[in-house]
């Protein structure tokens, strides 16, 4: 075999990665092959006390380091990511880790070290970015790009090579736990902004997973793991189309297998899904991983298996081609289980002949292959004991970044009484338990929230201001006085009175509340802490309403998850602002729109319940999915999805639609509120054009978010009365318009029949553009006129939308 200074023919970089992969795979043995196949954790708490579900589960006896990597090793689980590490420790050691991966093994391979990045690198010290549900709110795929661009440069340049996000579960019930971590409720919105975090990750040199592949969020009444019994057209039109974007219009180089049963096929033993649709027809050709402990719930909750040996087997039939967290299915079962003949051989090459393809196309087959990231320069002073400069994970322009986000992510819901933006001076008191705490700003998925806990002296790693702390900044001269009021949960009233009494005094009231977020029942958010419905936790209705009876105007703030029903004080409250655990700088993002330094531009990526019950409901529903005669249940929402309000005021005009073939080409018969009565038409392989100008009619400058919607009155299955199928931010100064115009290609029209077959049809549609999924601006009837054509995951997946230049307003 060779060494490290005679490169290999698999080693040469100027032949194709997947040939490579071929030559190297041919040279293995089993054992080696299977090597490829699963991750190791190292410094992982094996008591179950840690960072993930079952972690007692993590192998049936303790790792031995040299023994595990003597074959090699197909990836490093969170070096990072398990405990708080100095950065600049944190990549000699992973080197270290490296060169002995590489260095027992005969090929000279290294393992692709993997990380979690939902809100952000979980990592100690880095960049703690707002939650995935605040980037839906910002309604912006680029801002999303930028961010994600950021945090794949951060996590490259210290050895990593895979990142754990983003998530593309489209939200269906509001009570699920892992509400925080998705997108919205709506898969147009899910996909775009997916899209853009996928590309920004990847641009870096990071490969994205899309996770979770697929049902996981329509698990039956929002419990975690729980069976999914949605049927496969639902799935095709709601669940599937973000990741039909993030694969076609990103690139994305991997997937997570969903831990659920769909209809009773567990998703990672499922050969339709993982090979049939994934690779077959969508022809994705990256890897599968396994959700941690996926292929061996197989056995222990799916009860598919009767053995780790059956659960691999079964697992790689369907196209998991590596397991993690650690070696328990895939490890010495797998192989024995090849040996005699229970498992095809070459279901281990299948995998690991996709496994080494993505090394070659990390670099990580190259022969000057370092364990040292970084350039040369650094690489040289790291390799002689130089030492390294140090590693800032939370530079000044990822937190400038990451107030953005948040800023642009904060929902203003109510301002009837225009008690914001919050004047100076005078007493304000500041209630409620999230109002001086970090713990207000952070998601399930953020290092100091995921892992902390078990490390409190190591501190947060990051500044986190608490909005208590970035109000006083931002109010000098005011007197803030502040009272807890309660806990975030647990049954204790007893400083209610203490802060009624504050907010009695003062001249306007901020109730902070919300969530705190958690692993497992650790908190009142984030995963596995599912909730029977959708009250505020713990006592905190109590405090609100007590709070409102005072008579003093109240500001509810809300730093939670997932969104609550607010009950007839939420309604009575002077103005409503929703943020969803906005990251390390969402306090001073948050005091900017309550002090007006901000002009609120966010809108809610999920709607917000009238009623706690009556779950699970989304706007994405068929006629009788909304207020009817026939039940007494009435699921219409408080505050509907696409809704956000502003401090400034802005006119909608000059509607317009048209209709052309494909191309371009063809006639484009105008039409709008008195274009006469032929509906504009084009051919179901053709597009509209749909077109409004947008003025700021107020005295500040702001940013209105323009919605479109199609609805489909008349079709072979019951379709939802609307769905998003575009969206544009458009920044204007005050007293500015710009003419905003979306082009939609018929494809968008499409929907899964009762044969399974997508299709577009002739027949009437409804476009509306729209300032959320209730409030239609303007409203145009078209028509599809042509045969009926089949599409498939290369069908046009999205609007394009062009802004004109600002101009200045007649007058």
């Amino acid at each position: 075999m060779t060494s490290p200074s005679e490169p290999a023919p698999w080693q040469d970089p100027a032949r194709p990665a997947a040939e490579r992969a071929g030559e190297v795979l041919r040279l293995m043995t089993l054992e080696e092959k299977a090597a490829q196949l699963y991750g190791i954790w190292v410094g992982a708490d094996a008591s179950g006390e840690g960072v993930a579900p079952h972690q007692h589960d993590l192998t049936e006896e303790p790792l031995v380091w040299e023994e595990a990597i003597r074959h090699g090793l197909g990836q490093l689980t969170r070096p990072f990511g398990t405990a708080p590490v100095d950065p600049a420790m944190g990549v000699q050691a992973l080197a270290n880790s490296q060169k002995e991966i590489a260095a027992a093994n005969r090929f000279h391979i290294p393992a692709i070290a993997h990380e979690e990045c939902l809100s952000g690198f979980a990592a100690y010290t880095a960049t703690v970015y707002p939650t995935p549900l605040a980037w839906g709110a910002t309604f912006d795929p680029g801002l999303v790009e930028a961010m994600a661009a950021r945090i794949g440069a951060a996590m490259r340049r210290v050895g990593v090579h895979q990142g754990l996000a983003p998530v593309l579960d489209v939200t269906r019930d509001l009570r699920w736990g892992r509400t925080e971590e998705t997108i919205g409720e709506d898969p147009y919105l899910v996909g775009t902004v997916a899209t853009g975090y996928v590309r920004g990750l990847q641009s870096a040199g990071v490969v994205a997973t899309l996770k979770h592949f697929v049902g996981y969020s329509a698990s039956r009444a929002g419990r975690n793991l729980a069976p999914v019994s949605m049927g496969p057209r639902e799935v095709a039109d709601l669940l599937l189309p973000p990741f039909e974007m993030a694969f076609t219009l990103g690139g994305a180089r991997s997937v997570m297998s969903s831990y659920t049963a769909n209809d009773g096929v567990p998703v990672a033993a499922d050969p339709d899904l993982l090979t049939g649709l994934l690779r077959e027809r969508w022809g994705f050709s990256g890897t599968v991983v396994s959700d941690y402990f996926g292929i061996t719930f197989l056995e222990t909750l799916h009860g598919t298996a009767g053995t780790a040996a059956e659960a691999a087997a079964a697992a790689l039939a369907a196209g998991v081609d590596v397991e993690l967290p650690n070696p328990r299915c895939y490890g010495p079962a797998l192989v024995e289980a090849v040996r005699a003949g229970r498992v095809p051989e070459e279901l281990v090459d299948r995998a690991a002949l996709r496994v080494l393809t993505q090394k070659c196309e990390l670099g990580l087959l190259d022969p000057d292959w370092s364990p040292f990231p970084g350039d040369a320069a650094e690489r040289e002073a790291e390799a002689t004991g130089a030492g390294a400069p140090d590693v800032d994970l939370d530079p000044d322009e990822d937190r400038d970044l990451a107030r953005r986000v948040a800023e642009e992510s904060v929902v203003l819901l109510a301002n009837e009484s225009g008690a914001l933006p919050l004047a100076p001076g005078g007493e304000v008191a500041v209630v409620g338990p999230l109002a001086d705490t970090h713990e207000a700003m952070l998601g399930c998925y953020s290092f100091p929230a995921h892992v902390g806990p078990a490390h409190p002296d190591a501190g947060l790693g990051v500044e986190v201001p608490t909005l208590l702390e970035s109000l006083r900044a931002a109010l000098p001269g005011t007197t803030l006085v502040h009272r807890p009021g309660c806990a975030v949960d647990g049954d204790d009233t007893s400083g209610i009175a203490e802060a009624a009494a504050a907010a009695s005094r003062a001249r306007v009231c901020v109730a902070v509340l919300g969530d705190r977020a958690g692993l497992f029942g650790r908190g009142t958010s984030g995963e596995g802490c599912d909730v029977a419905d959708l009250r505020l936790p713990g006592v905190q209705q109590r405090l609100l309403e007590a709070l409102v009876e005072t008579g003093t105007p109240v500001v509810l703030v809300l730093m939670t998850g997932r969104p609550y029903a607010l009950g007839g004080a939420g309604e009575r409250a002077a103005a409503v602002v929703q943020a969803f655990f906005p990251g390390e700088e969402g306090g001073a993002a948050v005091a900017g729109v309550l002090t007006g330094r901000v002009n609120p531009s966010g809108r809610l990526p999920v709607g917000v319940p009238r009623d706690p019950g009556g779950q699970p409901a989304t706007y994405l529903t068929a006629a009788l999915g909304g207020a009817s005669e026939v039940s007494s249940v009435d699921p219409t929402p408080l505050f509907p999805f696409g809704h956000g309000l502003s401090y400034t005021e802005f006119a909608w005009s000059d509607f317009a639609v048209a209709g052309a073939a494909a191309g371009g080409e063809g006639p484009a018969a105008a039409a709008g509120p008195a274009a006469g009565s032929a509906a504009p038409s084009a051919p179901t392989d053709g597009a509209f054009t749909v077109a409004c100008t947008v003025a700021n009619t107020g005295g500040r400058a702001g940013t209105e978010v323009v919605q479109l919607y199609l609805g489909d009155p008349v079709a072979r299955v019951s379709l939802p009365v609307r769905r998003l199928v575009g969206y544009a931010r458009v920044d204007l100064a005050a007293g500015q318009r710009r003419r905003v115009e979306f082009t939609v290609p018929a494809d968008l029209a499409s929907y899964t029949g009762p044969d399974g077959r997508r299709t577009v049809e002739a027949g009437e549609l409804v476009l509306e553009l729209a300032a959320s999924s209730a409030r239609a601006v303007h409203t145009a009837r078209v028509r599809l006129e042509g045969p009926v054509r089949a599409v498939d995951h290369t069908r046009a997946l999205v609007s394009a939308a062009r802004l004109g230049p600002p101009e200045a307003l007649e007058g």
